[in-house]
């Protein structure tokens, strides 16, 4: 299993995310997902406020490759992942409160995401290789 360090953690807290999933038919997509937050050292959470291309692509079995950088030192992550579509109990419920409180419309879906491995994105000798 994949582990999230703290250094991790905190990109993924204080960066952009964008998250990459594939359709049915092999067309690639790549998506800002803002909500893209920690739930615990091995899952990654966002709230589907639109349900769309990402969305479809999930509800049809993609994986998430989530990418997140830090231009001004430049490293970065790339976190394959098996999501989990959630539409009801506990952490939808949170996590819909959380999009109220934010001015946001209730989310569709929230989409939990099991970190199965972890690459490099830092330019040089180890980019693109597998860190876990």
């Amino acid at each position: 299993m994949a582990k999230l360090t703290r250094e991790m953690q905190d990109m993924i807290m204080s960066q952009q995310c964008f998250h990459a999933t594939v359709s049915k038919d092999g067309i690639p997509n790549n998506a800002p997902k803002r909500s893209t937050r920690v739930l615990d050292d091995e899952t990654l959470i966002f709230n589907e406020g639109v349900g769309r291309t990402t969305y479809q692509n999930i509800l049809d079995g993609s994986i998430d490759a989530v990418a997140v950088v830090n231009r001004d030192i430049m490293e970065g992550y790339r976190f394959l992942c098996s999501p989990k579509v959630l539409t009801e109990g506990e952490i939808y419920d949170k996590s819909a409160e959380m999009s109220l409180k934010a001015g946001m419309p209730k989310p569709k879906a929230v989409i939990l995401l099991h970190v199965d491995e972890i690459y490099n994105l830092k330019p040089g000798p180890m980019a693109g290789q597998k860190i876990s």
